[in-house]
């Protein structure tokens, strides 16, 4: 249906234009008029007309003056001017409002059916692109949920979360380089601190996580996590790699705010934990910070940095230095280690260059914390007296030189033990991995086989031996297959039957097929041309 309406002050017009539209578009158009200025800008606020064909010298409020008016309130509203006037000065002001069609009177019937069509057409295109909008609307309304539940499991779980961090940042819309981690955690009540039946309430939460989601969202910019027991895992963007007094007060009230409108929604009981600003990649330690801020904490709503526990560092120091080279060495990056090393080195000498002796003990800190990753990595074997020097060389090194020299050795050492041990341990699973397909390729293994030979699970064991062979599963066995045929086949006295047998394949017009597409012509002619 259209809602047209019709400004003149000529009867005659009206009842013409009503005719001609009533005949041609018969039961499609609802049709109202008024032949004032004033009037028709009621109508208008009224009716809600999807066109309006418009008169410009009206008893009043000109046509020009009550169409400015009536797009304040229909920016959607589609004019067709009728008029006796074709001053320049109102066809500029009529194209300056948008207006579709700017005709003169007398106008023909068929003009006017037109003009109406194209009126029609460009409502219809609008409505499908707004239905489409909605459609869209209500799609992502059902996906976002999934892809932040995701956001929060990758970026609690640590390791893959750097490869899927660039996805996520485009999906969700992401800008800032820093966040932190909040908890909502519920239960039916607190008894000395702590919520009771967790279980249970979990249980119901599934009924109201809508509502606490929408809060959430209503109160603060943050992605919404899943129901973990009785836990919401929520990740507030930061702009910044620390959060100002003044905002984290904020941040508090806004949290103390959110609980108390929840509690008048929802029959339990609420407590919020909030962790420190860190990089995207270490949410998972802010996570943990919010976790024991809710353990540890005053009141409803607790933040990491008000509890008496918990690390401070001095002005300046390059915490995030620091977290980036450990960071680096746990994920085997050499090049990444050696620059971040070399930066913090760089730090020390710079804000502490008469204090060799404490820098010296940095330095066996950090290595000796990057050799426990390596340790707990598997990277190496553990001896007592696998030490032994330190002290000696700390003790005979003389300058800054020396220093850096010996620490980024000992640091990169530790990272490329993590990398051969990864090395070593992946080489040893497609070692044994081909050693049990050479072993068994007669007969009809499958992926779930092979990947259960070597403890592990069919889809990482599939992605891992693409990556170390070139060559999928399937594509591996067949070669295999296919090139023991071929040896078969130069022993004339075995038939072709017994070859595909031998080679793990029951259908012999099958074998010929596979065997074709690998070498290009059929067993039978393989033997023929290599005998």
């Amino acid at each position: 249906m259209y809602k047209i309406m019709l400004a003149d002050d000529e009867g005659i017009v009206i009842d013409s234009l009503k005719y001609i539209i009533e005949k041609n578009f018969s039961d499609s158009c609802t049709v109202e008029y008024a032949n004032t200025g004033r009037s028709v800008i009621e109508l208008a606020e009224k009716f809600k007309p999807d066109i309006a064909i418009m008169d410009i010298q009206m008893p009043g409020i000109n046509g020009i003056d009550a169409m400015k008016e009536i797009r304040k309130t229909n920016g959607s509203i589609i004019f067709i001017i009728l008029t006796a006037f074709d001053k320049f000065n109102y066809a500029k002001e009529a194209i300056n409002l948008g207006v579709l069609e700017y005709l003169t009177k007398p106008v023909n019937q068929t003009v006017v059916i037109q003009v109406l069509r194209k009126a029609m057409n460009i409502i219809e295109e609008e409505r499908k692109r707004r239905s489409n909008d909605l459609m869209i609307r209500e799609k992502l309304e059902i996906v976002i949920p999934i892809i932040e539940s995701d956001f929060i499991y990758a970026a609690l779980s640590g390791d893959d979360f750097s490869r899927e961090e660039n996805n996520f940042r485009n999906l969700l819309g992401i800008k800032d380089e820093y966040g932190m981690m909040a908890v909502l955690e519920f239960g039916d009540s607190i008894v000395e601190g702590t919520l009771t039946n967790p279980v249970g309430v979990s249980v119901k939460a599934q009924s109201f996580y809508p509502v606490i989601r929408d809060s959430l969202k209503e109160a603060m910019l943050c992605i919404v996590g899943p129901i973990m027991v009785n836990k919401i895992a929520v990740f507030i963007p930061c702009s910044r790699p620390q959060l100002e007094y003044d905002d984290r007060i904020s941040l508090i009230e806004k949290a103390r705010k959110l609980i108390r409108e929840l509690t008048k929604q929802i029959d339990i009981q609420f407590r919020i934990g909030i962790g420190s600003v860190t990089t995207l990649q270490r949410l998972g330690d802010s996570f943990k910070e919010a976790i024991n801020a809710i353990r540890n904490g005053k009141g409803r709503v607790a933040h990491v940095k008000d509890l008496p526990i918990g690390c401070e560092y001095e002005e300046d120091y390059p915490v995030e230095t620091e977290n980036a080279l450990f960071d680096k060495i746990q994920k085997g990056d050499l090049d990444g280690t050696r620059t971040e090393a070399n930066l913090f080195f760089d730090w020390m000498i710079e804000h502490y260059p008469d204090c060799m002796m404490d820098i010296k003990l940095k330095v066996l800190e950090f290595i000796l914390f990057a050799e426990q990753k390596a340790f707990l990595s598997g990277g190496m074997k553990y001896y007592f007296r696998y030490r032994k020097d330190y002290m000696p060389t700390l003790v005979q090194i003389e300058n800054y030189e020396q220093l850096r020299k010996w620490f980024i050795e000992k640091i990169l050492e530790a990272c490329r033990n993590i990398i051969s041990k990864k090395e070593e341990q992946t080489s040893g699973i497609i070692s044994r991995a081909k050693a049990y397909i050479e072993e068994n390729y007669r007969r009809d293994i499958s992926l779930d086989d092979v990947s259960r030979s070597v403890d592990i699970s069919p889809y990482y064991f599939s992605k891992l031996f693409k990556e170390e062979t070139g060559e999928n599963f399937i594509e591996y066995l067949t070669n295999i297959r296919i090139e023991k045929a071929k040896k078969l086949l130069l022993n004339r006295d075995l038939s072709i039957k017994n070859i595909c047998v031998d080679t793990g394949y029951s259908d012999p017009n099958y074998f010929s097929r596979i065997f074709k597409k690998q070498v290009g012509v059929t067993p039978t002619e393989y033997r023929e041309t290599m005998i």
